[in-house]
């Protein structure tokens, strides 16, 4: 049997654990080494691999300090600076890992080394996409522009809807109370932010979030819906003719929100 099981690192950052009951792990994004080397050995399990989805140092801070224990490849994109990278990637390839395997997708725009990983793992589609889509958010664009991720994110969107998301940050309630100015009247946000609040209030991880539900609750995957739009508009007094002049105003919206 195969689980995902995150591991806490940092403030705010998941460091995402694949592994199997035959004591195999292999790790997505992993910031800080120790949390891991710790995961894996309460858990008796071997480190196998290391995916990267890009070069920002809370995803990579760690790997070296992992390969100095266990020599293992380190999955990343083809273009990336990432020095450790040994496996480089572009999209469509796939990437074998024990009985399961991944494909790589492209998504530029919060780096412009940005990929994702997705294939199904136990039975369920699964998708691992760093900074790219948060649960009811986006990453910020520090390298890309507006229509490079309004790119990248219609291609997670079309992934199909019952993809369970691991994205790399607990930044949910903070994204649904942005979601709740952008759509004051949406049932879909309310009812997702007290889920998320109670939660939290547990300890429990508001991750994976679910693909399908995510686009009626996630205003950056609703550049096309009128009241994202009209607010969109009322806020950077433009007319915001398309739906990536729509994304690009409430993008720059949250960033000072």
């Amino acid at each position: 049997m195969t689980e995902i099981l995150p591991i806490p690192a940092f403030n705010d950052n998941y460091i995402w654990s694949i592994q199997n009951d035959h004591g195999d792990a292999w790790v997505v994004d992993p910031g800080d080494a120790q949390p891991v080397l710790r995961h894996l050995a309460e858990n008796g399990l071997t480190l196998r691999g290391i995916l990267i989805t890009h070069h920002h140092h809370d995803h990579i801070g760690g790997v070296n300090e992992l390969l100095a224990n266990h020599s293992v490849p380190v999955y990343g994109f083809m273009r990336s600076a990432i020095k450790a990278i040994t496996i480089p990637l572009q999209e469509g390839d796939r990437v074998e890992l024990g009985d399961f395997s991944l494909e790589v997708l492209e998504t530029p725009g919060h780096t412009l080394d940005h990929i994702a990983y997705f294939g199904e793992i136990a039975g369920a589609p699964r998708l691992f996409c760093g900074d790219t889509l948060f649960s009811a958010g986006c990453g910020r664009l520090f390298e890309g522009d507006p229509a490079m991720m309004r790119q990248s994110l219609d291609k997670l969107k079309r992934l199909p809807a019952n993809t369970y998301i691991y994205c790399a940050h607990e930044y949910t309630l903070s994204n649904l109370r942005f979601a709740q100015a952008v759509m004051p009247e949406s049932d879909e946000v309310n009812k997702r932010k007290l889920q998320c609040e109670s939660l939290r209030a547990r300890g429990v991880p508001t991750l994976p979030a679910v693909l399908g539900e995510e686009v009626a609750y996630n205003p950056f995957l609703m550049a096309e819906h009128p009241a994202v739009r009209r607010m969109a508009q009322e806020v950077s007094g433009s007319p915001c003719a398309t739906a990536t002049d729509t994304f690009a105003a409430i993008r720059a919206w949250k960033d000072r929100f």
